[in-house]
């Protein structure tokens, strides 16, 4: 297995898109169901036999609900036999760890883990992979120094490069306002994820944009609306809005409409949840850049059978993104939750 070395994905160069990932054709409100496990059945033969656990973030959010079916569908497809446990809710690290804790005294081949935040799944992963259980980091990447001092190897991380996610949305930003004043939006304070798309699009804008300091939502809509609202309330000259999240976005264009500014703020997100793609159409959501969490989650089972097969799998694992906007909206939406253009599948010719 290969270490953990760095926080963030490396870039692994223009996305293309093809393959075995394309399966048939290819942030938040408080769930009860949110950690119940469920199967993910058996189908044609290409597994190795051994059952995977998933860890994943809260099913308060679409973006993990979605990727639980890109888990559970590409195990359905190779055969293999899933079980998938969710936290509570987006922010619950402690419930998280306890489900990985009880997943980790029952037999599995492999794990999926994508924890909440760099560190609060460190501990139980490094007695999981001292086993010899390969363990398969998707989306939310570990902390590298914390992964070095528990000795944690992880054989491969899956995820979008974030960076280059907010560069996308910076760039759309720029050609959208022109010039002038916009907000940012992050998710929770000190978060990789949202640090990432956050760097990317202020390197996008450079100084053709002023940014105004980041706020945190902790990737929450209601609290991005009140955060949007105080913004715009305070910033009459505000032209655009960055969230790191949709929800956060979907809660920062509700702040426009109210504030009777549709059309005059532009507002960009991340992550190409199937209500953000509509908003974009709608003309609501001036753009989202989408990246696919049912791709992450389907790659990552895809991970699992090659390293229960004992193959050697690339240190990083970049998935696809695409810029929305409202020209390219209905072919987004009708491709949902798969991506609407083609990439190539590192994986492809591993897994099988």
């Amino acid at each position: 297995m290969r270490a953990m070395r760095a926080a963030r994905p490396a870039v692994m160069g223009a996305v293309a898109l093809t393959g075995a990932l394309l399966l048939s054709g290819c942030g938040s409100d408080d769930s009860s169901d949110a950690a119940a496990p469920t199967g993910g059945g058996s189908a044609p033969a290409g597994g190795s036999g051994e059952p995977v656990a998933a860890v994943i973030k809260g099913l308060d959010n679409p973006f993990f609900q979605t990727m639980q079916e890109g888990i559970e569908s590409q195990a359905s497809t190779s055969g293999t036999t899933v079980q998938v446990q969710a936290a509570q809710a987006i922010t619950d690290t402690t419930g998280q760890a306890d489900r990985l804790s009880a997943l980790a005294q029952q037999s599995y081949g492999c794990f999926i883990v994508n924890p909440i935040t760099g560190n609060n799944l460190v501990q139980g992963l490094a007695q999981i992979a001292a086993r010899g259980i390969p363990v398969v980091n998707i989306d939310q990447p570990v902390d590298a120094e914390a992964a070095e001092a528990a000795g944690l190897e992880t054989a491969t991380y899956i995820g979008t490069n974030n960076v280059n996610a907010g560069k996308l949305a910076g760039e759309q930003m720029v050609e959208a306002v022109g010039s002038g004043k916009v907000a940012v939006i992050g998710g929770l304070a000190g978060d990789v994820t949202s640090a990432a798309r956050i760097e990317g699009f202020t390197q996008a804008i450079g100084t053709t944009l002023t940014a105004l300091p980041v706020q945190a939502a902790d990737w929450e809509r209601q609290k991005a609306l009140t955060i949007a609202t105080d913004l715009l309330t305070a910033n009459p000259d505000l032209k655009g809005i960055f969230a790191a999240n949709d929800d956060m976005g979907l809660g920062a264009a509700q702040a426009v409409a109210n504030a009777g500014k549709a059309g005059q703020v532009s507002v960009i997100s991340v992550d190409g949840n199937k209500d953000a793609l509509e908003a974009v159409q709608a003309g609501t959501l001036t753009a989202t850049v989408a990246q696919y969490p049912y791709a992450i989650g389907s790659l990552g089972v895809q991970a699992c059978v090659a390293a229960e097969q004992g193959k050697d799998l690339p240190e990083n694992i970049e998935s696809p993104v695409a810029l929305v906007t409202k020209d390219v909206a209905a072919d987004a939406i009708a491709t949902f939750p798969q991506p609407f253009e083609e990439f190539d599948n590192p994986l492809a010719d591993l897994a099988g």
